[in-house]
């Protein structure tokens, strides 16, 4: 049967049939069913009270994509925040909507743990075992890092010098730190190509 075609073709594509015998391989994508179980793990986030007055506590669940193939993939399929604060509800209502969409969209989703991270609360941050977080954000940051590093998806190498941002155990700035025109502390480093204020997070990149 002829069919006429009335439109330009803007868009076009040639499925090529699979080879015989081949096994189909699922990939991540957005149209993807959830199944009725997942696995996965929930960690414990807790700020000092200025930040937040109780704990968060963080549940990333994974997907296992052609399980017992050669092909197995574990990936992360939805995010959630728990937690008595009731302050952040709406925005980390929002943002765990958006990754979880994000999860499940596919592809490299390793760039959310930079993203998060190069966010700075204006009231500034706060230090957590001698090093600075700057903000409840970034610390979720930490906390999607630490999951995709446990499932495979992302190392996490111990660069030489990488604590040269970081405060010394007693809290104070790193002896190198330069005078910041903002809060006026000498707390400012370089991180990433950018000047960056460890005392109240202000950053400029050259």
């Amino acid at each position: 049967m002829a069919v006429k075609i009335d439109r330009p073709i803007v868009q076009w594509r040639i499925d090529e049939p699979a080879p015989a015998g081949a096994a189909e391989v699922t990939q991540m994508h957005e149209k993807l069913e959830r199944p009725a179980r997942l696995e996965g793990a929930t960690y414990k986030l807790k700020p000092p009270e200025h930040v937040s007055e109780h704990a968060l506590y963080i549940t990333l669940n994974d997907i296992v994509l052609n399980p017992g193939t050669e092909h197995e993939l574990r990936r992360p399929f939805e995010v959630f925040v728990n937690s008595k604060s009731m302050e952040h509800f709406q925005w980390i209502v929002a943002l765990t909507r958006v990754m979880s969409a994000v999860f499940r969209k596919g592809g490299d989703v390793t760039f959310l743990v930079e993203e998060l991270r190069s966010v700075f609360d204006p009231r500034g941050g706060y230090w957590h075992e001698g090093r600075y977080i700057p903000s409840l954000v970034a610390a979720l940051g930490d906390v999607i890092e630490q999951h995709l590093a446990r499932i495979g998806l992302l190392r996490v190498p111990v660069a030489p010098g990488e604590d040269s941002g970081a405060a010394h155990a007693d809290g104070e700035f790193p002896a190198h730190a330069t005078l910041c025109h903002k809060c006026r502390m000498k707390a400012v480093v370089v991180l990433d190509s950018c000047r960056t204020c460890l005392n109240c997070g202000a950053s400029k990149c050259e």
